[in-house]
This record gives structure tokens, sequence and C-alpha cells, in this order.
């Protein structure tokens, strides 16, 4: 399962707001091959999900999908988002990852 912090999902609320997401809109978080370590984190605004093909929760007045092929990778991973001097941004907290590039965004398992 994903899990998003109170902050993350304070800036997610506020970007579906101003990107003028509906209150049907998922936050959908799967993986992608490429990236420095092989998998990038990839997350969106999506309309639908199906519990056939999704971990579907929902987390701080957020609706989270995940699909099931990325639910392996992610299992356990915590989504933060950041905000000092140094980072601006979501930060993954990925148990299952080996290695991550420096950025944080693509890790390897």
């Amino acid at each position: 399962m994903v899990t998003l912090t109170e902050k993350a999902a304070a800036e997610v609320k506020r970007t579906m707001t101003q990107a003028l997401q509906t209150e049907e809109a998922y936050l959908r978080v799967g993986v992608a091959g490429g990236g420095c370590s092989g998998l990038d984190y990839k997350f969106h605004f999506d309309q639908s999900a199906t519990p056939e093909k999704d971990h579907i929760t929902e987390q701080y007045g957020v609706k989270v999908a995940v699909d099931k092929k990325s639910a392996l990778y992610l299992d356990g991973t915590t989504i933060d988002y950041v905000d000092t001097l140094e980072r601006r941004g979501f930060k993954f907290d990925n148990p299952t990852a080996t290695k991550s590039c420096g950025c944080g965004k693509s890790f390897s398992v």
C-alpha cells in the first residue's frame, strides 16, 4: 500500500483545486521503466479507477489509485511533501528500493 502523509495530501488537494479537478479524481501513483536507476515514480490525476485493476484507498480526503503491477514495487511507500530552502516537492520513501538516484525520482529493486 502507498501512504500519503497529511502534508502531502494537503498539497495534492491544493494542486487538484488549481488544476480544476473534480471530486471524482484519483491521484494515480505508479512506476514506469526509465530514469537513472531503472524505474521512475509516476503520478497524475485520473478520473477513473477500478478495484479489478487498482488498489484504491482514501487518505486525508484524497483518493489514491495504484495499479496492481506498480503496487509490487511500491508496497510500503510513503509519499511526503517537503518545502525547505534546499528542496520543494514530493518525496518518496520506498522500503523496496535498493538504490535510488540523487534527485529521488527513480529507483531500482
